[in-house]
């Protein structure tokens, strides 16, 4: 379980990031968080693991409380926590399987690190992660023949091969076109209810957060306005949280 409890984060230039923030989020969960940029949606997820520091507030996963920790007990808590990010964070000059692998890095010896050596239990958890977001066919070949959809999807079987409990994503298909979105929205959803890993994603397509997600968390000036089932947000509660000028936008 994830819980904050009136977490707030004040960024050393006195912008305030997030506000006084109190929710909980259980194991298995598929939460999208919405709102407009600079609404606090990237902080909300970044705090989770610790790559940004709250400054009040208790912030607890899996009854660990984040602040905490530090050195070796940070580095190990972080192997349970995937990240995802908008630009993929691949090394393109390199082969697919070589991107998943890195997963492993953390754990292994310097020399094998160096030499590019990987053990073979390891290699097959690779595949199969690949083989699960569908790209298994790719797995020899070089990050930068392949499409946008399809390395934001190496990008996810590396999260994989780590075997998380909880995997956030920062905007994952902000770049992509809406039929590959969709196709990598369906890999978080198989990922989400398959293998029970919690996903969070920070995302401003408002009509995939809807379909995809069983719980939406609205994000306004580093406050939580909104906070229930998808299917329970209405014109209403998108006003509240983009206001209505932006609501018009949208919609035109």
């Amino acid at each position: 379980m994830i819980k904050f409890d009136n977490v707030s984060k004040v960024y050393p230039n006195g912008y305030t990031g997030l506000k006084n923030v109190s929710l909980s989020i259980d194991q298995g969960e598929f939460v999208a968080i919405i709102g407009l940029s600079g609404a606090g949606k990237s902080t909300l997820i970044r705090t989770i693991n610790r790559v940004h520091d709250i400054s009040e507030g208790t912030l607890t996963v899996n009854n660990i409380d984040v602040s905490t920790l530090k050195g070796a007990s940070l580095r190990k808590f972080r192997r349970n926590i995937g990240m995802i990010f908008q630009s993929y964070n691949l090394v393109t000059r390199t082969t697919v399987i070589k991107n998943v692998l890195t997963s492993n890095v953390p754990d292994l010896p310097f020399w094998r690190v160096i030499l590019g050596i990987y053990p073979q239990e390891q290699k097959i958890v690779a595949l199969q992660a690949l083989d699960k977001v569908g790209i298994l066919d790719k797995a020899f070949v070089r990050v930068d023949q392949l499409s946008g959809g399809q390395q934001q999807r190496v990008s996810l079987a590396r999260t994989l091969a780590q075997n998380p409990e909880i995997i956030l994503a920062d905007e994952p298909v902000a770049a992509l076109d809406p039929v590959t979105a969709r196709q990598v929205m369906d890999d978080f959803r198989t990922i989400n209810q398959e293998l029970n890993i919690s996903i969070l994603i920070n995302i401003h397509h408002v009509d995939l957060a809807l379909e995809y997600a069983d719980r939406v968390i609205g994000v306004k000036a580093g406050q939580v306005v909104y906070d229930g089932p998808s299917g329970n947000v209405t014109p209403a509660v998108l006003s509240t949280i983009y206001g209505d000028q932006e609501i018009g936008k949208m919609e035109g």
